[in-house]
């Protein structure tokens, strides 16, 4: 009898050993984070950012999209915790139109928007009735008629800022047609028009230099900055603060300075 009594005292103790050792392993477990991301810029900015959260013991799994509209949706149905790719803008009308409360966290970079063409080497040179082609989203759209106000190839009426469409254009000297496309579409779209107006993802998407190779570009300070994107429940939560913290660090600084040369700017 006594020996069985020592005998269960050893498995108790064995029983204990191990759930203290698994409360200790449940301690030191590495955080993970889902994020999602468009692919290029954002994407390249977010593997060093990945590889510099691993360090601190937060892990970042990458979801990429091609798209502007799953970003959103999945981050509201909480298969996401973050995205990184809109500015605020897009964010609110995307906010408005679904019904949704998604919200920015911290602004991550800008991206300057730029006028492209394989046919003529200013916007002054669009001659009479050419095609010049836009994203068709709302904010995308504004911003790239914002942009060919500024070019002279439009003028828009007074006002209407972010909101601005095809049917606020006021004057159109040279009566060019505009084409509204999605903008992936953009620039698959370029050999068949004049001139197109196109987010600067794509362009390094495709291996091209926006400073380079556009014909007329955003000034730097733009005010299109794009924001790191939560649900309301997780703005204040550790994870999505260790994650600012890594992104607005001066390695990742670096990293875009180095990396893009004035074509993505940090806005932090």
């Amino acid at each position: 009898m006594k020996r069985l009594g020592v005998l269960i005292l050893a498995v108790l103790l064995t029983f204990t050993a191990v759930g203290c050792g698994a409360k200790e392993a449940a301690s030191g477990e590495v955080e993970t984070l889902k994020i999602g991301v468009t692919g290029g810029p954002h994407e390249q900015v977010a593997k060093k950012v990945k590889e510099l959260a691993a360090a601190e013991g937060l892990e970042i799994q990458l979801v990429v999209f091609n798209e502007y509209i799953q970003p959103n949706i999945q981050l509201f149905e909480k298969e996401l915790d973050a995205n990184i790719f809109q500015h605020e803008p897009y964010l609110i009308k995307f906010n408005a139109d679904r019904s949704m409360d998604l919200v920015t966290v911290a602004p991550t970079v800008n991206f300057p928007m730029g006028i492209y063409s394989e046919k003529i080497a200013s916007p002054s040179e669009l001659k009479t009735g050419d095609q010049v082609a836009v994203p068709n989203d709302a904010t995308n759209q504004a911003r790239a008629l914002i942009l060919l106000q500024t070019a002279g190839v439009i003028k828009l009426a007074d006002g209407v800022g972010t909101a601005a469409t095809v049917k606020d254009i006021v004057d159109n000297p040279k009566e060019i047609k505009i084409v509204e496309l999605e903008a992936p579409m953009l620039l698959r779209a370029l050999p068949d028009v004049a001139a197109a107006v196109i987010n600067t993802n794509f362009i390094i998407e495709a291996g091209l230099n926006p400073v380079e190779d556009s014909i007329f570009i955003e000034d730097k300070n733009s005010p299109w900055v794009n924001f790191i994107v939560t649900r309301p429940e997780l703005k204040t939560d550790a994870r999505i603060s260790k994650l600012v913290e890594i992104y607005h660090s001066p390695e990742v600084r670096k990293f875009i300075e180095d990396t893009f040369e004035g074509s993505v700017v940090p806005a932090f």
